[in-house]
């Protein structure tokens, strides 16, 4: 934590990202990533009761990466932290917590596009991997995640 001294003055801004529009005072709009989501970040597939989807054997490897990407809280520190305001690590996190499992892997290229499309078409900036993100990120998210869904979304384009 930092230190101040008595009669210090400190300036609170609000976050600087288009993706996050100032609404008032210090609050912004957070909207984008429920948009973000909306746009790919589920499954559409039937996957069955649970017992079935438990017959569906997931390397124990694989299993834990996608529990460490879904625990990502959206709470848009990444965001804060980016000089370009970049939204990468969130969509990023999102879309490997799906692509790592069998269940994801079927709608993997629509969702690592439509995904981004969505992203720039809310004005988030691009990732140019100074690593912010990743030193800000309370759920401590990688940026090996934003290599997987650069990955995915080249894979998606080639296969147009």
């Amino acid at each position: 934590m930092r230190k101040f001294n008595d009669g210090d003055t400190i300036t609170v801004e609000p976050w600087r990202s288009a993706g996050f529009p100032v609404i008032m005072d210090c609050m912004v709009d957070r909207n984008a990533f429920d948009k973000i989501m909306q746009a790919g970040g589920y499954t559409t597939i039937r996957t069955g009761q649970a017992q079935d989807a438990n017959a569906i054997l997931i390397p124990k490897a694989d299993a834990d990466e996608a529990m460490d990407c879904a625990s990502c809280i959206g709470c848009g520190a990444c965001v804060a932290a980016c000089k370009n305001g970049s939204a990468m690590l969130f969509v990023s996190s999102k879309v490997s917590q799906l692509a790592l499992l069998p269940q994801g892997k079927v709608e993997a290229a629509r969702r690592a596009k439509a995904m981004i499309a969505r992203m720039d078409e809310l004005g988030f900036g691009n990732c140019t991997n100074t690593r912010a993100c990743e030193a800000v990120c309370p759920k401590c998210e990688t940026i090996a995640n934003i290599a997987r869904l650069n990955r995915e979304f080249i894979k998606a384009k080639l296969a147009d």
